[in-house]
């Protein structure tokens, strides 16, 4: 990804560069990418109705991780209790849905790798709010 390009390219930025929030960047849109791809996958398998929680948890964390990852790439008057709050969120968020796409992981290979990634966004959101003051 090109998060620290553009991150360090802003003005307000001056150099001050968040190594662990450019990490929760990247890993929100891959986690937002994969959580819309499992769905998509979930809703195309035959026992649907079996996924349908896995599908729902899917698209909230899809949604939770852009817009956690939209609002972690604004630098301009940046409201940092608000930023932090999202990334709690959307720790949340992942935890949930790897935990439900687990359930699935042994019948169906994108809910393993949706759940790996949900995972990796978790652990980048809970480094990166230490970070965010």
């Amino acid at each position: 990804m090109h998060a620290r390009e553009m991150i360090s390219s802003h003005p307000n930025v001056e150099g001050g560069i968040s190594e662990p929030l450019i990490a929760c960047i990247e890993a929100c849109y891959a986690c937002a990418q994969s959580c819309t791809a499992c769905a998509d996958a979930c809703v195309a398998e035959q026992q649907v109705a079996e996924l349908r929680q896995c599908i729902r948890l899917d698209l909230d964390c899809a949604d939770i991780c852009t817009a956690t990852g939209s609002l972690a790439s604004r630098r301009a008057g940046s409201d940092q209790e608000v930023l932090r709050t999202a990334i709690e969120l959307c720790a949340l968020a992942c935890r949930i849905c790897a935990e439900e796409c687990e359930k699935h992981a042994h019948a169906h290979e994108h809910c393993r790798i949706c759940a790996l990634e949900c995972r990796n966004c978790e652990q980048a959101c809970v480094t990166a709010i230490r970070s965010v003051h």
